[in-house]
């Protein structure tokens, strides 16, 4: 077993933050908030899904008519931000990039 993944530090969790200029901190989580239209939003959230599933870390998600809202802490680090928050942080921009540049009906 791998163990309980290690909280960041304040000044970590900054120095990764400047690194995803999409995020924000509000609290233990960093969150982002996409407009998308609501299929859009659909087709964006079974691609994260996807994603999650293949390394085992999930984000909570939010659809709404006109956008999504992710929100990234780790629940086996007591709802604290860790390393791996940030990567899928990344993962899930570049779903976003994907999903964002393609024209919507």
């Amino acid at each position: 077993m791998a163990g309980v993944p290690k909280p960041l530090s304040d000044e970590e969790i900054e120095a990764r933050l400047a690194e995803l200029p999409d995020w924000t901190r509000a609290g233990d989580e960093i969150v982002r908030t996409v407009a998308i239209r609501y299929h859009a939003g659909v087709a964006m959230i079974m691609h994260i899904a996807d994603r999650e599933r293949r390394i085992g870390h999930h984000a909570d998600i939010d659809l709404r008519i006109d956008h999504l809202r992710i929100a990234v802490t780790t629940h086996d680090a007591g709802h604290k931000l860790t390393v791996a928050d940030f990567d899928l942080a990344a993962r899930i921009d570049a779903i976003a990039a994907a999903h964002l540049s393609t024209p919507v009906e």
